[in-house]
């Protein structure tokens, strides 16, 4: 296995701080793989000029896609087969990427003007990020819940192997779309 993806990892946290964070990196971890998706189907669904629905559905298939991708690839570069890898990913993320494409994709539906709204319009952008920020919020105690009980992203940290941007990272850029899009949503309500 790869040295850098590999790590020693202690028995799972059942509530407390411990939890809360492996439950927030879950979810952030989550949240990139759907926020790549959804922001592509987003974006192709409204420059092709697809339906809402045709967008929504475009953007949901693509986010279970990267979400997955995101925790099965370092999975499979560490050398464990196909066969192992998707019952881990579909076990780690089905249920915190559903929740967030519910919650994203309702959000942006009840946004006026979100989904009409072009690539080129900011209300298009800072809907698109609070929607997203709301989604990993609500996911997070799904995650934290489901940790809790040994399911959910308990099924990669039993690997020991994890990929993906350090959670810092996706934090700070999580609390950076927050703030664009609160203020866009402000500036539009104005």
């Amino acid at each position: 296995m790869e040295a850098s993806a590999h790590h020693q990892h202690g028995p799972m946290p059942t509530a407390g701080r411990a939890l809360d964070a492996m439950a927030l990196s879950a979810t952030l971890h989550c949240l990139t793989g759907c926020a790549i998706g959804e922001v592509l189907g987003m974006i192709i669904g409204t420059a092709l000029g697809f339906s809402a629905l045709g967008t929504i559905v475009l953007a949901v298939v693509l986010a279970f896609m990267f979400g997955y991708a995101l925790t099965s690839l370092p999975l499979l570069r560490a050398g464990l087969a196909l066969a192992v890898v998707v019952p881990i990913a579909l076990a780690s993320d089905t249920l915190s990427i559903a929740t967030m494409e519910v919650v994203d994709n309702l959000i942006m539906l009840v946004i006026p003007g979100a989904l009409d709204a072009g690539v080129g319009d900011l209300l298009f952008w800072g809907s698109l990020a609070v929607a997203l920020v709301i989604a990993g919020a609500v996911a997070f105690p799904v995650n934290r819940w489901l940790l809790a009980r040994g399911r959910g992203h308990a099924a990669v940290h039993e690997t020991g192997i994890h990929g993906g941007p350090p959670t810092a990272v996706v934090g700070a850029v999580a609390a950076i779309a927050a703030a664009f899009g609160t203020a866009v949503l402000i500036a539009e309500l104005v």
